[in-house]
């Protein structure tokens, strides 16, 4: 097979606009900041760096939880990472799954060779507090797992009564909030939460590769009973765990937190670039302020809401406990929904999604999110789609999606 080196050019996608479920265009300042030069791992600019990026995630995630960090990867890593540590082969965990994303869960708690009991709740509504309860006293499980806002269906699971459910029967919680953080309310230590994690291209504006996580104490405790260090850095000071180890090396989050702490104990080479990004994440998004930004996601994904209702669209799933960021609606009948999609891209350069499972082909998941969640972007979305609609057979008003958005705006 030849090969000729000037077939490869500089990278240089196309000018696109992402207005699907995510990932979405990140903030320039994000991206500025991950042109930085590199450091050595252990440069003292780098663990201040490392220190500043925990002081910052405390805010975002609402918690005075000492190990608030980043873990290297996507935010399914930092899902892994807390199940892995978590579930030891043979302990139950329960699972609400209300979308794509709580079938994750259970692959990943499979994976850990943990006894997974779900609550299946159909695609569109989400679980009750009292129905959790009550799997909770039958299963007896050591975690329950819950996705907060499961793009997949673009619904938001109430978490406000599960901490203290939790606590009552003396069950740690995790919640996955990837797709919900700063785009909808998220009380870490009010809520009760021992372990959340994120990602960075949802709300918050950045590339997908880093992964925020927040632990409590008594997550903490729980997971280091399973602590072991590495062969090759291991002292007579270290003391191991009892527990059976984690199934992970890389996302062995007692090892990972030694490389945090204090101690700097030698786990993976920081990804330095990521760790800018998601600084400047978090940085932006306090310097807008938490309850600003969930505002903004309210607003322009409601003006979005609005403007597709508009356009004679049926908007799909409990608009009760619907995403602020996200908004799924059924693709009408008659409607090519994977060809509008593509014209959407090829016509508009603008992108939106379908969703996974029963869903797929079904309906159309827009995303009104970090950077993206504005005026202008959300007129273009609905101007670019009416034009489609009408043009594919579509019947409704010239110009009522914006309308309807710019009316919401004004009002």
């Amino acid at each position: 097979m030849s090969f000729a080196i000037s077939d490869y050019d500089q990278i240089n996608p196309p000018a696109r606009l992402l207005m699907g479920p995510g990932p979405i265009n990140a903030d320039p300042r994000v991206l500025r900041a991950m042109s930085a030069q590199l450091v050595g791992q252990y440069d003292p600019s780098m663990t201040d760096y490392m220190g500043e990026t925990m002081a910052l995630y405390r805010q975002v995630f609402k918690t005075q939880n000492q190990w608030t960090l980043l873990i290297d990867g996507t935010s399914r890593a930092a899902i892994e990472a807390c199940l892995v540590s978590a579930l030891s082969p043979g302990e139950r965990v329960l699972i609400p799954v209300f979308g794509r994303f709580g079938h994750l869960l259970v692959e990943i708690a499979t994976r850990c060779g943990a006894e997974v009991h779900t609550i299946e709740v159909p695609w569109g509504e989400v679980a009750t507090a009292s129905s959790i309860e009550e799997a909770i006293i039958k299963v007896k499980p050591t975690l329950l797992a819950i996705v907060q806002g499961d793009t997949s269906t673009t619904m938001l699971q109430p978490l406000e009564e599960l901490g203290a459910i939790c606590a009552k029967h003396g069950v740690l919680l995790y919640t996955d909030a990837t797709a919900s953080i700063v785009g909808n309310p998220l009380e870490t230590d009010a809520w009760g939460l021992d372990a959340v994690s994120a990602g960075l291209q949802k709300c918050l504006g950045g590339p997908s590769g880093s992964g925020p996580i927040t632990l409590s104490t008594k997550f903490v405790e729980h997971i280091r009973k399973r602590h072991h260090v590495e062969q090759g850095i291991k002292t007579d000071d270290h003391n191991e765990g009892e527990g059976a180890r984690i199934r992970s090396n890389y996302f062995d989050l007692p090892m990972i937190l030694d490389y945090w702490g204090e101690e700097r104990l030698n786990h993976h080479t920081e990804a330095t670039t990521m760790l800018y990004g998601a600084r400047e994440c978090a940085r932006i998004v306090l310097q807008e302020g938490l309850d600003a930004i969930i505002a903004r996601h309210t607003l322009h994904g409601e003006a979005m809401a609005r403007g597709l209702k508009a356009m004679n669209l049926e908007l799909f799933g409990d608009q009760a406990h619907k995403m602020t960021n996200v908004v799924g609606v059924y693709i009408p009948a008659g409607v090519d929904g994977d060809g509008l999609r593509k014209a959407m891209l090829s016509e508009f350069a603008i992108e939106i999604g379908t969703s996974f499972g029963p869903l797929h082909g079904k309906i159309w998941r827009i995303g009104t999110m970090g950077y993206n969640a504005r005026k202008d972007t959300v007129l273009m979305t609905l101007a670019a789609l009416e034009c489609l609609l009408r043009r594919g057979g579509h019947r409704f008003p010239a110009g009522a999606g914006v309308d309807a958005a710019m009316n919401h705006y004004g009002s």
